[in-house]
């Protein structure tokens, strides 16, 4: 897909109010894109939305909680209202949770799933099927994480929901394929977005001086959420299976594909290190 110019296109993007939605938002808008975009905090959405307005763009925007199927099948209905599909759709909405699995507690579970895996779900069933019958191909980018193939027991359940969305990544590029419509799971590693300060703490990383430990820890990498932008919108040039973004995400891909058990051994000394 040719995202150098992105005039007559549409592009959807979930959790668009802040970080690494909104400056993929915004870049797509910059390219000539009219956007689709949903958050549930309705606060930092507008300010996406006036940003986009600004540079000419037609925007709808939407307060919806992407766990919630009632939810998003309002917002797709109004997307579909305006056009018959989206020509890239980035499931970006995503929450963190930082403990291990002894740590978690079941109501972490059933508010972690419905947003990360459910969310991304939602999102390929909602408008999918238009793009298919469309049949003028696109593009579908999905979030997940260096947790999503670097397996990190201080975030089991994060790590859980990230190996899940690379999993349907995998499989929707493979059924997708006669439909000229390409899929990219897109694995960041240590960006520096909001999430280090709205994500739940439990057990040992709960402590708010491990917190302020962890934020810092992403402010000195410095890793900002406009160069994820750049480098998703390059891996759908490049029709890109999976999406290492960081230097560190890259190594943890490496590592895990040629050697499994040196990955299991780093996992366990960096868990180690932490605590």
């Amino acid at each position: 897909m040719d995202v150098e110019r992105l005039d007559g296109k549409t592009v959807l993007v979930t959790g668009a109010a802040s970080g690494i939605g909104r400056e993929t938002a915004l870049l797509c808008a910059a390219r000539g894109a009219d956007l689709a975009i949903c958050d549930v905090d309705e606060v930092g959405l507008q300010e996406t939305e006036a940003h986009a307005r600004h540079l000419g763009r037609d925007v709808l925007a939407q307060r919806v909680d992407v766990g919630r199927r009632a939810e998003m099948q309002a917002f797709a209905d109004a997307v579909h209202e305006r056009l018959d599909a989206v020509d890239l759709l980035v499931n970006n909405a995503g929450v963190g949770l930082g403990a291990g699995f002894l740590e978690t507690e079941l109501d972490d579970w059933e508010w972690i799933l419905p947003i990360n895996v459910m969310g991304v779900v939602h999102g390929c069933h909602m408008f999918l099927p238009a793009m298919v019958k469309r049949d003028r191909g696109g593009h579908v980018v999905n979030l997940s994480s260096a947790a999503g193939f670097f397996a990190n027991p201080a975030l089991a359940a994060y790590t859980a929901t990230k190996f899940a969305v690379l999993g349907l990544s995998e499989a929707l590029r493979i059924e997708l394929r006669p439909h000229g419509i390409g899929v990219t799971a897109v694995c960041p590693g240590l960006i520096n977005t909001p999430i280090t300060r709205t994500s739940r703490m439990r057990g040992t990383s709960a402590d708010e001086g491990q917190r302020e430990r962890v934020v810092r820890l992403y402010e000195r990498r410095n890793y900002g959420p406009d160069r994820v932008a750049r480098r998703i919108l390059r891996a759908v040039s490049r029709d890109s299976p999976v999406m290492p973004v960081t230097a560190e995400a890259w190594a943890m891909y490496v590592i895990t594909r040629v050697s499994p058990p040196l990955a299991r051994r780093v996992a366990q000394a960096i868990d180690a290190a932490a605590r």
